[in-house]
């Protein structure tokens, strides 16, 4: 009787060992949804969309975009949390995956264990930027005059717990200074407040930037990440006066925990033939960000970094979700 329970068992063991390849052999067999953990007409939608399509016409089968905007993405990232980990949902998100995990301390799912990271497929450097007012030309004057000036300087952010927020945590910590954060509703209204001399400082996109820079009406000092901004391309890095200064906004897919690594392999291979191609590096172009790729080797363990990196930074910020 033993015997026959252990004949079965290894025979069971080798039918699913073979199920599984053969799954990822015929998949897609039904629809793809991509989740965009925010609203129409965003960067990440507009790309998404772009994927879908040519996904679309690689699998032969449908892929399209789903919308769940709200608590700063993460219904969108809850929503593919719990899905099937079948291959048939993703959700192409962003940088603010990485702060969620620590800004919204009572979340219902886990970004680090209920999501694999699959790509990452853009990012986008933010750039230093003064007012024309403001009497420095480099970092370095910067943070001579903000010692030195009475009051201090500020900065204005797309909000607390943004990237652009987190940069400027980040400079205060490495260079011991204090400039003070002021908080604005979105990436437009704090470029406003920026250009009109509200504001000392800012963190914006190097592409939103690049006009009032070449106009003169905000001073670039310098990109926060260690590659140069195809959008700026002259102006220096902040990590050359502080090494390890690093921080981007960038976007990347996320699939449920569990997906089959045959499923994760063909889905890879998919995304980055449409990623490779001629019109997704000038869509991603136009979006103010830099077409780079980061598979499943590489992409989990940036994603961690990210996380504990953005982890000290909340912290050290004293921020919290409202």
């Amino acid at each position: 009787m033993h015997e026959v329970l252990r004949l079965a068992a290894c025979v069971a063991g080798i039918a699913g060992l073979v199920a599984e390849p053969a799954s990822a052999q015929t998949f897609p067999t039904k629809p793809i949804r991509i989740i965009v953990p925010f609203a129409p007409g965003g960067g990440n939608d507009l790309v998404g969309r772009l994927y879908a399509a040519r996904m679309s016409e690689s699998f032969a089968q449908a892929v399209y975009v789903e919308n769940r905007a709200g608590a700063g993405g993460n219904i969108g990232a809850e929503l593919t949390a719990r899905a099937p980990a079948d291959g048939y949902t993703l959700m192409l998100a962003s940088s603010s995956m990485a702060v969620s995990a620590t800004f919204y301390p009572r979340l219902t799912y886990s970004p680090t264990q209920d999501l694999t990271a699959l790509a990452l497929v853009g990012g986008s450097a933010l750039v230093l930027v003064a007012h024309p007012s403001v009497p420095v030309r480099s970092v370095k004057e910067l943070v001579a005059l903000s010692k030195k000036r009475k009051g201090g300087l500020n900065f204005g952010s797309n909000g607390s717990g943004s990237v652009s927020h987190l940069s400027g945590v980040l400079l205060n910590d490495v260079a011991n200074i204090d400039i003070t954060h002021i908080p604005y509703k979105s990436a437009g209204a704090v470029s406003s407040a920026l250009v009109g001399g509200e504001v000392d400082l800012g963190f914006p996109s190097a592409v939103s930037a690049k006009p009032f820079v070449r106009a003169g009406k905000l001073r670039a000092l310098a990109v926060t990440t260690a590659r140069p901004s195809s959008a700026l391309p002259d102006v220096p890095s902040l990590a050359a006066v502080f090494p390890g200064f690093d921080t981007e906004a960038w976007w990347g897919f996320f699939v449920p925990a569990g997906t089959p690594a045959p499923i994760l392999d063909r889905l890879n291979a998919e995304i980055r033939k449409a990623h490779g191609s001629p019109e997704m590096r000038a869509a991603i172009a136009r979006e103010g960000a830099e077409a780079v790729w980061q598979g499943p080797a590489e992409f989990p363990a940036f994603f961690r970094r990210e996380v504990d990196k953005y982890a000290r930074l909340v912290k050290l910020s004293g921020a919290k979700a409202e």
